[in-house]
């Protein structure tokens, strides 16, 4: 449990609990982006943050302890 994962730097089973719950999912996503400095990636995560961004990240989470990170900016 030494490795960290995307959620604010938590370990990798509290963020993977973090991602299973839609609305702790959406709210993490779009503040981790906010916090990387990438705006407009944050805010499409508000807004499409229900949809199947929530199941991609909750995928990607468990595989490789990353969130989607389709928009650089």
């Amino acid at each position: 449990m030494g490795r960290k994962s995307d959620y604010f730097g938590l370990g990798y089973i509290v963020s993977v609990i973090l991602a299973i719950i839609p609305v702790t999912s959406w709210i993490c996503g779009a503040v981790t982006r906010f916090l990387e400095g990438k705006i407009v990636a944050g805010l499409i995560r508000i807004i499409f943050g229900f949809t199947i961004v929530w199941i991609i990240d909750l995928i990607l989470m468990i595989i490789s302890k990353h969130i989607l990170r389709l928009i650089p900016v």
